[in-house]
């Protein structure tokens, strides 16, 4: 295995004589020379031992004399210290996609389309794969790569030049005396499927979540905020078109990949110059049988005419070049056999049938599982165990069972069933239309860090800090198994978390002691009780008062309630009888959590703004939105989303809406910041 990084002991630095500076660069030349080789050509001269040596030598020379190192070295691939967030970067040119055509039919009226608008009766093609990647844009200036950006919306991508630097197969040099001074080009970056399958067999058995397929590898491997994961993930680049330059363009496209090529950038092996839209046909059913064995993942094919200046006089539409088009493959499909059917626990507690199956190929990538959707999807596909099948890449990407293949003779195992408990809490499964869930919701381990999130949201307890970085390393490092654990939290724990210090530290459990007293519609939002949003929450909350009367309430009670129906009852009923939602509730007050009541429905009547209506538009200076909102309702008022003639007062901010307007149409009393707090201050009073 070649080595990226070797750490050997700092060198005592002093100035390098001449004989060592020529040294340096004859190994940065060789090792540039064998990286081309191995990773371009995939015909390497040397082993993997000697190469080894010639790196060494490079980082030991480099280590004695730093002020030789410069940014094209290929010790410098290895991955800078992470960033906060990727830059943004305006494309030099627009980067657009393709029209994508299914069939023949198609693909023969865009070459006639293609004659008519040119005047010719004869257009020559350059075809090659449509790599299924991440299109990135790579920027040369003088033959040294100096920046690369993800497509992003077309205009604007991110910035992401420390992480392509790390993938071996572009080179930070191009060859001597055959580049522009300026280049700009587009690539694509994907995985090759046997690293791919590597990469997921390691992050498996290390606990970690598999990647679906190439295509996601590679976008999360390339997006990555610390560049050392970007080069420990097997990532290659191929380079298809240039989008800019200095001097002279190439009069072709098969001309500028040539030229890509001589610069030592890695081109499509897999092209061909057509001189008819026939012969672009046949490269697409020849590409189309190769498929399944091609070391990496393609989705159809590019057709593109050749002839440059014909590119220009055709030109673009908004969002894709008229010139060209991907040919796509039809998704494939393939048959294979149900070894077992197995439930998924999502986060947000939704149980997933899955359909564990014997290994097949579909479409160059090995799929050994596919969805099942849900209960009635099985049923209504009636897929049981030792069941055989066909599997597709829906979308040609996520794996799902087509339909069951009938088989003479066979001897078919019982319909499959939802289990009456999750399997990985025990909690009891309900049932909500066509989809089962956990009711153990916070005290399930697979719903866990979702319902944390969750549960120091804005709406909900409001714990600044606590985002989904922080609750993801509290779980994993089991400093929180439930909710209440977020109160018992110490600032030695949290020190020994990433990214934290002892300030930041200070500032989440003064945030987290801050969230102890809240309100009874911000606790219920809070647990994440299914179907129970924020304001079905403020309802159950003006109806009942307190946690403990909705706590015992059944059915029968939960449905007298306006706007409560039986799905939300069956939800709230089966979230309070369950154990271990309870546990946790207890435990949250035990550790101070106070939980303010609401007054009831009936002791509103006395309250203020008992009956009135609020609506709130534009920008208020001395508070937010949700804390005047928060001020009448406490008061008994409710707030409405728009103006009607049962509006009461139309509180109007900076830059208000379209609601002023309706408000003054319909004589609503409209009151400005200053006149609403008085109004509040007054009410307080009486």
């Amino acid at each position: 295995m070649r080595q990226d990084s070797l750490h050997n002991d700092s060198l005592p630095s002093s100035k390098a004589t001449p004989a060592e500076q020529e040294r340096l660069a004859q190994l940065k030349g060789q090792i540039r020379h064998h990286d081309y080789l191995y990773y371009i050509k995939d015909h390497p001269e040397i082993s993997d031992g000697e190469y080894d040596r010639l790196f060494r030598e490079l980082t030991n020379l480099e280590r004695a004399y730093p002020e030789l190192v410069t940014p094209d070295s290929p010790t410098q691939r290895v991955g800078a210290s992470p960033l906060n967030k990727l830059g943004k970067v305006q494309h030099e040119r627009p980067m657009l996609s393709l029209d994508s055509l299914m069939n023949s039919e198609e693909v023969l009226a865009f070459d006639q389309r293609m004659k008519r608008e040119l005047g010719t009766d004869h257009i020559g093609y350059t075809v090659e794969p449509k790599f299924d990647g991440l299109s990135v844009e790579i920027v040369y200036d003088h033959g040294t790569f100096v920046r690369s950006s993800t497509r992003g919306d077309g205009q604007v991508g991110e910035d992401i030049t420390m992480n392509l630097r790390t993938i071996r197969s572009l080179p930070l040099q191009l060859e001597t005396g055959s580049y522009p001074d300026h280049l700009v080009v587009r690539g694509e970056v994907y995985m090759r499927l046997s690293d791919f399958h590597a990469l997921n067999r390691r992050m498996t058995e290390r606990g970690d979540d598999a990647f679906a397929n190439p295509r996601n590898a590679a976008a999360g491997s390339l997006r990555q905020l610390d560049s050392h994961i970007t080069a420990s993930r097997p990532l290659v680049v191929t380079c298809y078109e240039v989008t800019a330059m200095t001097g002279a363009h190439p009069p072709s496209h098969w001309a500028e990949l040539e030229m890509l090529a001589m610069c030592g950038l890695p081109v499509p092996h897999l092209r061909r110059r057509c001189e008819t839209i026939d012969q672009v046909l046949a490269f697409h059913r020849e590409t189309e049988d190769q498929r399944d064995n091609l070391p990496y993942e393609i989705d159809g094919v590019v057709v593109k005419v050749d002839r440059r200046d014909w590119q220009a006089q055709l030109g673009m539409k908004s969002r894709s070049p008229r010139w060209a088009i991907a040919f796509k493959f039809p998704p494939r499909k393939e048959i294979t056999e149900v070894q077992d059917i197995v439930i998924s626990v999502g986060r947000t507690g939704t149980l997933t049938p899955l359909a564990l199956l014997k290994p097949v190929e579909v479409g160059g990538v090995t799929i050994s599982r596919a969805t099942l959707h849900n209960a009635d999807e099985v049923a209504r596909k009636d897929v049981r165990l030792g069941d055989t099948v066909r599997v597709e890449r829906a979308g040609d990407v996520i794996p799902a069972i087509a339909e069951r293949i009938p088989v003479s003779d066979e001897v078919r195992s019982d319909p499959f069933h939802m289990p009456p408990h999750c399997p990985i809490c025990g909690s009891a499964v309900a049932r909500e239309g066509a989809y089962f869930y956990c009711t153990g919701q916070a005290a399930c381990p697979a719903q866990l860090k979702g319902a944390v999130e969750h549960f120091a949201s804005k709406t909900a307890l409001n714990i600044d800090g606590l985002g989904k970085k922080t609750v993801a390393q509290l779980v994993e490092h089991g400093l929180v198994k439930d909710l209440s654990d977020l109160y018992r939290l110490r600032p030695e724990q949290l020190l020994e978390l990433e990214g934290f210090a002892e300030r930041s530290s200070t500032l989440l459990l003064e945030a987290i002691a801050r969230s102890k007293h809240v309100t009874l519609d911000r606790f219920l939002m809070g647990l994440g009780i299914r179907q129970v949003g924020q304001h079905i929450a403020k309802v159950l909350a003006k109806e009942f008062g307190s946690l403990d009367a909705m706590m015992s309430a059944d059915c029968n009670r939960f449905q007298n309630v306006h706007e409560i129906g039986p799905e939300i009852s069956e939800s709230l009923v089966s979230y309070f009888q369950e154990s271990s939602n309870r546990r946790v509730i207890d435990e949250l007050r035990t550790l101070g959590v106070s939980i303010i009541d609401t007054p009831s429905a009936q002791s509103q009547a006395v309250l203020p703004f008992s009956g009135k209506s609020f609506v709130f538009t534009g920008g208020l200076v001395r508070l937010t939105r949700d804390e005047a909102k928060a001020l009448v309702e406490r008061l008994g008022a409710t707030v409405a989303s728009s103006v009607s003639k049962k509006t009461d007062y139309v509180v109007a901010g900076t830059a208000p809406g379209s609601k002023l307007d309706q408000a003054q149409k319909l004589g609503v009393t409209v009151l400005n910041e200053e006149t609403f707090l008085g109004l509040i201050e007054q009410q307080k009073g009486s």
